[in-house]
C-alpha cells in the first residue's frame, strides 16, 4: 500500500512534528510505502508560504507519478486548517481516500464561536475527507459537531517507552512546551510561589520555546517574587538533551488550559515522572487522578501549589505515582499498539472507499 503523508518538517517544535518524527523512525513494514510531503516549516512568513507553495506542487507530483492508495494529512487548527485545503481537494479530485488526523488544541475559537459562513466552510472541507482521526474521545464529541460520527476514529498518541529509568531523582520540576498562555505559564510564577520553592530548595526547569515577549514576561514574574535564582530555562530540547532532563526530574508540572492528547505528557509517563496537570482534552485518558498523577481545572493555583509541595516533601508518594504513570503508558499507548490501530485504520479506509467506488459505478 502507497501512503502519502502530509507533515511539517522535522524540525519544527511542537507536537503534531513530534508524532510524525516517531513514524519516520520506526519501520512501517514492507508492505506500506510511505511518501512524505512537508507542508510547513518554522521560520519567517515568506520562509513558511513558499514551503506551502512547494509543497503543492510536490504533492501533485506525487499524486500524477506515483498514485497513492491513501492520503495521511496531519493537521490542526487556524492557519494549519487552511493550508491543508489544496491537499484535500486535489486528493478528493484524483478519488484518492483521504485521512485527516486532527491534533488541534483550541476548539470554539476555531469551530464552536465562529461565523456560520466559517462553519459552512469548515463542514464542506471535513466531509470531502473520507475519515478523520481525533485523539480523543473528548475531542470525538466535538468532531460530531461537523461531521457524521461514523467518519471519526479514535487514535490515541503514544509515547517510547525506555526499558529502565533512574530511580534517583533531583528535587527538580520540569515544563516541557511552548512558553506561552495557552500551556498555562504564566500560572507557573504563582503555583511555585505558593508551593514554598526556595523554603524546599527545589528547581523548576523550562524547557520549550515561545515568543521572545512572553519569556521575557514570564522571567519578570519570576524575578518579582525572588524565584529567579531557583528557575533554569533550557529552550526547546530534543534527542538527549530532552532525555536527561526526563530521567533526572521528579514531577513533571503541565497547567494547560487548552490541549489535544499532549505528547509532553506522555513522555513525562514513560520516564516515571509524577505528573501534575489539568482535566483537559484527552489529559484524562492519560493521568488517573490520585494513581498516575494529579489533576484540576485550569487555574486551580492552589491546588497545583499543595501537590508540587507534597510531591517535593514526599519523594516516595512521587515514585509510586510515576512507576504508575510509566506502567500506564507501556499498556495503553506505547508505539506498537499505536502503529498496529494506524494500519488497521489505513486497511479499513482503503477498503471502505473501494466498496464505495463500487457503488457508484
Amino acid at each position: 500500500m502507497k501512503i502519502c503523508m502530509i507533515v511539517p518538517n522535522s524540525t519544527v517544535k511542537g507536537g503534531i512534528a513530534a508524532v510524525v518524527n516517531g513514524y519516520r523512525e520506526h519501520n512501517f513494514g514492507e508492505r506500506y510505502r510511505i511518501t512524505y510531503v512537508e507542508s510547513y516549516c518554522d521560520g519567517s512568513k515568506m520562509r513558511k508560504l513558499l514551503k506551502a507553495l512547494g509543497s503543492y506542487f510536490c504533492f501533485l507530483k506525487v499524486i500524477i507519478t506515483n498514485r497513492p492508495d491513501l492520503i495521511h494529512i496531519h493537521s490542526s487548527f487556524g492557519p494549519s486548517f487552511y493550508r491543508k485545503m489544496p491537499f484535500i481537494y486535489l486528493g478528493k479530485m484524483f478519488r484518492i481516500p483521504i485521512i485527516n488526523h486532527i491534533h488541534g488544541a483550541e476548539f470554539d475559537p476555531f469551530y464552536g464561536k465562529a461565523s456560520e459562513q466559517k462553519k459552512r466552510l469548515i463542514q464542506k472541507v471535513y466531509r470531502k475527507c473520507t475519515r478523520l482521526i481525533a485523539l480523543s474521545d473528548e475531542w470525538k464529541k466535538n468532531l460530531k459537531l461537523i461531521v457524521p460520527e461514523d467518519k471519526i476514529t479514535v487514535l490515541p498518541n503514544y509515547c517510547i517507552v525506555p526499558e529502565k529509568v533512574n530511580p534517583e531523582r533531583k528535587r527538580q520540576i520540569l515544563f516541557l512546551g511552548e512558553i506561552g498562555k495557552r500551556k498555562g505559564c504564566f500560572d507557573i510564577p504563582d503555583i511555585l510561589e505558593k508551593a514554598n520553592l526556595r523554603g524546599l530548595d527545589a528547581t523548576m526547569v523550562f524547557a520549550g520555546a515561545g515568543s521572545r515577549e512572553d519569556e521575557e514576561a514570564l522571567k519578570k514574574e519570576l524575578a518579582k517574587r525572588n524565584l529567579d535564582k531557583n528557575v533554569k530555562f533550557a529552550g526547546w530540547v530534543n534527542g538527549r538533551e530532552k532525555t536527561k532532563l526526563l530521567e533526572e526530574s521528579r514531577i513533571f508540572l503541565f497547567p494547560s488550559y487548552n490541549e489535544g492528547m499532549p505528547m509532553a505528557v506522555l513522555e513525562a509517563m514513560a520516564y516515571g515522572l509524577a505528573v501534575v496537570t489539568t482535566r483537559i482534552g484527552g489529559i484524562p485518558n492519560l493521568i488517573t487522578d490520585g494513581q498516575t498523577g494529579f489533576l484540576a481545572k485550569p487555574g486551580e493555583n492552589e491546588f497545583f501549589a499543595q501537590k508540587i509541595e507534597k510531591l517535593l516533601q514526599e519523594p516516595e508518594l512521587a515514585q509510586r505515582l510515576g512507576e504508575g504513570a510509566r506502567q500506564k503508558a507501556k499498556e495503553k499507548y506505547s508505539f506498537e499498539s499505536h502503529l498496529n490501530s494506524l494500519l488497521r485504520i489505513y486497511e479499513e479506509t482503503v477498503k471502505e472507499s473501494d466498496v464505495s467506488r463500487s457503488n457508484n459505478t
